[in-house]
């Protein structure tokens, strides 16, 4: 009994794996809601100005439900993006770095500097006009890398930088 820890006597409203007490989450810019809504409006948009004018043309009711279902996949995707983008959030440690993304299906990533090998700054044309960058992190195991969408330019070089230094930090010590 003496390793186990009864969490029975914990309340459940603090007990969670994608929130820890002691760390505070820094949140992405919301310009990455507009980035992400100006993508789908462009691949939903499309589709619904084609089925629509097609629908009016041909009076055909399977296009006007091809439409109307384009239409509401847009409403809600318009609804769901902002609320993703402000459950994005990020916490550096003192030995890891913490990414949690999701609503429905929650992901909290911890990152330990010592096994950071690569820091990358990356930014798209649509990124750069609406002014925000992405850091990407690579590990020694693919399956730990770990993307921050979102930044404001100067907080990813910022970012860049101090995990670069505490990453290389780390690996002088191994």
């Amino acid at each position: 009994m003496g390793l186990m820890t009864d969490i029975s006597a914990t309340p459940a409203s603090t007990v969670s794996p994608f929130d820890p007490d002691d760390v505070t989450w820094v949140r992405v810019s919301t310009r990455l809601a507009t980035a992400r809504l100006i993508l789908a409006g462009i691949w939903l948009g499309v589709p619904l100005v084609a089925s629509s004018v097609l629908a009016a043309v041909f009076d055909e009711p399977w296009l006007w439900i091809v439409a109307v279902a384009l239409l509401a996949l847009s409403l809600w995707t318009g609804v769901v993006v902002g609320r993703q983008v402000r459950a994005i959030g990020y916490a550096e440690r003192d030995d890891d770095l913490l990414i949690r993304k999701g609503l429905l299906f929650c992901t909290l990533v911890v990152v330990p500097y010592g096994r950071m090998q690569l820091v990358d700054v990356t930014a798209g044309p649509l990124a750069r006009r609406l002014g925000i960058a992405s850091v990407q992190l690579h590990t020694a195991s693919p399956g730990t890398d770990a993307t921050i969408e979102g930044l404001v330019p100067s907080e990813a070089s910022r970012l860049r930088d101090r995990l670069a230094s505490r990453g290389e930090a780390r690996l002088a010590g191994l």
